[in-house]
């Protein structure tokens, strides 16, 4: 039998193996991360809003949904694959554009909000280094969005085919035209691919510019991280009739996979990886990654030394 004592230095045992000090760096990381999602709710409450209110105007929309596959029916494969298709991207391409808003304000206030609110004091306390904290940051945007406007985006295109599938079956109608124009799986592997390379990797040197601003700005963090971009293309015309900047960076926005879908066509397939191998081993993906490492080091840099507003 356990005497009082035993309980309690069993109890210390416990209480010292859990030590915040002595958590390992990828707990460290782990709960980093956990704190990003606890306090910033617009990460999975946004895109949830976004595809309820799209699934509302989808389930209106299905009393004429019979008509419409009996209308697709007499056009030639291509037109019917758009056209049964365009419910299913344009959920997907809205659900992209959440993520990039969601995305843009998460990163202008993820480093400023601490030190307006001067909570940074508190964190600071804690046993997390500044690069721990830059870096779950820094997984908000390139990984964590992504993954979750999949995630929903998936739990929406399932929910929209069983709920199409019922009401072709109730009409006495086929429900494999439906299945093989959105072939699911391929769909989400599309869809997966273009959120996490595209909209994750890609889009990573504007995510680590905006939180090196983050870390600097006193106030307006919005206007320090478009000012500047703005300034430096209309000095370069100005200077040199030229516009290099403003191509870099239009390229960085509008680049990346190239589409597979044949021009004019509003499909899933537009956001499929052409040539991912040259994708993925070309200079302006590993030069980003790179600019995006410096940025970073700045704004870990910038946390450590910079006082709440």
């Amino acid at each position: 039998m356990n005497t009082p004592s035993n309980v309690m230095a069993e109890s210390q045992l416990r209480s010292e193996a859990v030590a915040p000090g002595e958590t390992s760096a990828a707990g460290r990381m782990y709960w980093s991360v956990r704190r990003e999602l606890w306090e910033n709710r617009s990460i999975y409450l946004a895109p949830l809003s976004v595809a309820a209110l799209f699934l509302a105007g989808f389930f209106i929309g299905l009393i004429h949904l019979p008509e419409r596959m009996r209308a697709a029916a007499a056009l030639s494969p291509m037109q019917q694959h758009a056209a049964i298709g365009q419910p299913y991207v344009l959920v997907a391409l809205m659900l992209m554009a959440i993520d990039l808003v969601v995305a843009l304000f998460y990163c202008l206030d993820a480093l400023y909000g601490e030190r307006r609110d001067r909570s940074v004091l508190f964190w600071k306390s804690l046993p997390v280094s500044d690069l721990t904290t830059v870096l779950a940051k820094t997984s908000i945007p390139i990984l964590v969005l992504p993954l979750v406007t999949f995630a929903v985006t998936v739990a929406t295109h399932f929910i929209m085919l069983l709920v199409s599938s019922a009401v072709l079956a109730g009409s006495n109608m086929s429900v494999a035209t439906l299945w093989a124009n959105v072939p699911f799986f391929r769909t989400s592997a599309i869809n997966l691919f273009h959120l996490v390379v595209f909209h994750g990797i890609w889009y990573a040197p504007f995510y680590g510019w905006l939180l090196m601003v983050s870390a600097w700005a006193k106030r307006a963090p919005f206007l320090w991280a478009t000012l500047p971009p703005v300034a430096i293309g209309t000095v370069e015309k100005l200077a040199f009739n030229t516009s290099h900047f403003a191509t870099m960076v239009k390229y960085r926005l509008m680049g990346g996979p190239e589409s597979a879908a044949p021009a004019g066509r509003m499909t899933m397939d537009m956001l499929a990886p052409h040539h991912l191998g040259q994708f993925l081993t070309s200079p302006g993906l590993w030069i980003g990654l790179a600019i995006t490492a410096a940025f970073l080091f700045a704004a870990v840099r910038l946390r450590r030394n910079q006082a709440p507003i």
